[in-house]
């Protein structure tokens, strides 16, 4: 029996550009990435900016290195329920370094305590 089958090509552009700015933010030449990883700094030059399609072991190595959710490269807006908005912020958050992420939790914490309270009075 063959399993029904998604035919869709996933394209690697979005998350070589998040991996290109994850990598700078760190400091990390490609040769170094490539080192940490056991490829070659071309590797990781094609998967950065020409999308080149990496193995699975490559891309959880890459995503789990840098801590990208995959999430919003892989569902598509209507898959997730979610709106445009929702996505850009999803996006916005996963380039932010972790002093601006206790700011945004911060912020996000006092609107639901500003809202709670709305619904109480």
């Amino acid at each position: 029996m063959r399993m029904n089958q998604d035919e869709r090509r996933f394209d690697f552009h979005g998350l070589g550009l998040a991996l290109k700015q994850a990598r700078e933010e760190k400091g990390w030449t490609q040769a170094y990435v490539a080192e940490l990883v056991g490829k070659t700094d071309r590797t990781i030059m094609n998967i950065e900016n020409k999308g080149q399609h990496p193995s699975f072991n490559l891309f959880f190595k890459l995503v789990t290195l840098f801590d990208i959710s995959v999430d919003q490269f892989f569902y598509t807006e209507g898959q997730r329920g979610e709106n445009s908005c929702r996505k850009h912020i999803d996006v916005l958050l996963s380039s932010m370094n972790e002093k601006e992420l206790v700011v945004m939790e911060a912020t996000a914490e006092g609107l639901k305590k500003a809202r709670e309270t709305e619904v109480r009075e």
